[in-house]
């Protein structure tokens, strides 16, 4: 099984109805993005203000925001041109963020994500940010709202300090009803931790000794610094290791019925017998789940590494259903090296092939995306 080449950028949808915050996250985010260079596409049309940057709402216009990151106004028909653009290696880019119109459909973005041909992106979940104070109104207003939190991965319920606890209590519930296995958590101002969709950049942001003055750094020094510690109150995240290879079957099952809440899970999975020579690096948001198989290195330690990501789970409960995944311990080690060449042991891996995504021929991609590789 040979692993991808490219690296993969996840990409995040971020929806939800007009004045419901979506634009205050997603400043937010570009005020916390710890170093994270960020791609924002936003599907509108229009003047689209992104805090104290104004995007001309010509479409197909492309600003830098100064820090690495980049602002696009598009038409949804136009988005794999863009999404070819951003995630070409010259722009550096960690995570791309689509901002959908207020009045979009956002599981027409999510198709057209998880249709593209593009071997760089990876869906990165769908986001629906939700008024709190507003959200009975919206239902009258849109009613197709339920339909959009059927489709949700994530619900950002906004806005809270706007509303007592027990409506707040009540709206969760009812949200929790429509959306299904998201997992939802409540935010004011739009601020949630961005490890909730992205994982931070390794890369530090200021490499450079002497470096100007960027849009981060301004809005950081207007409010003075501040950084909001509790906002990983908002979700539970759960770590798992294990020494003990995992059986396939029963590894996919229980990804199959992970429990309702559970946002994402990132990590690397070792099956044993199943593959000697892979590591399994796993990436599962929402419904969706992938896996990229790795070449173990001389020496390494062959562990699962998982970490779970979600509101309202139980970490107790998750843990023990994946240490029952492990797979049996053969005393024999002649036995365990025979049980890799069997065709049961091949049959094992079948569910896990299922989500590996295949390396397209080097002769079938688009001369510019090989240009674009080349630069790399």
């Amino acid at each position: 099984m040979t692993p991808p080449r490219t690296q993969q950028i996840p990409v995040v949808v971020l929806a939800g109805f007009l004045g419901s915050g979506k634009t205050t996250l997603l400043n937010h985010l570009l005020r916390n993005r710890a170093g994270t260079r960020i791609g924002v596409i936003v599907n509108d049309f229009g003047s689209i203000e992104i805090d104290a940057m104004t995007v001309a709402g010509q479409v197909g216009s492309t600003v830098s925001l100064g820090n690495g990151c980049l602002c696009c106004a598009v038409d949804a028909s136009e988005l794999d041109t863009f999404l070819k653009t951003l995630t070409r290696p010259s722009a550096r880019l960690d995570v791309i963020v689509i901002e959908a119109s207020g009045l979009a459909e956002p599981q027409e973005l999510v198709r057209m994500l998880l249709a593209s041909e593009n071997p760089h992106i990876l869906y990165g979940g769908l986001v629906e940010v939700v008024d709190a104070a507003e959200f009975d109104a919206t239902r009258v207003r849109h009613p197709e709202i339920d339909r959009h939190l059927a489709v949700a991965d994530l619900v950002v319920l906004n806005k809270t300090d706007r509303v007592g606890e027990a409506e707040q209590e009540r709206l969760r519930e009812r949200v929790v009803e429509l959306s299904g296995p998201a997992a939802v958590i409540a935010a004011v101002h739009g601020r949630i931790d961005p490890e909730l969709l992205f994982d931070p950049a390794l890369r530090p942001d200021g490499e450079e000794k002497i470096r100007q003055l960027t849009f981060e750094d301004l809005l950081r020094e207007e409010a003075g610094h501040a950084h909001e510690d509790h906002l990983h109150a908002a979700y539970e995240s759960v770590d798992f290791t294990s020494d003990t290879p995992m059986d396939p079957r029963r590894f996919m099952a229980f990804l199959d019925s992970r429990p309702e809440g559970l946002y994402r899970i990132k990590g690397f999975a070792d099956f044993g017998a199943g593959d000697r020579d892979n590591k399994y690096a796993l990436h599962a948001v929402g419904r969706f789940l992938r896996f990229v198989p790795q070449p173990w290195t001389r020496g390494e330690q062959r562990l699962t590494q998982l970490v779970m990501i979600g509101s309202g789970i139980d970490a107790g409960a998750l843990r023990d259903g994946l240490t029952a995944c492990r797979a049996e311990p053969l005393e024999n080690p002649d036995a365990a090296r025979a049980s890799a060449d069997t065709p049961d042991a091949e049959r094992s891996m079948w569910g896990v092939l299922r989500y590996v995504r295949q390396e397209p021929d080097p002769d079938d991609v688009p001369v510019d995306v090989q240009e674009a590789a080349a630069e790399a």
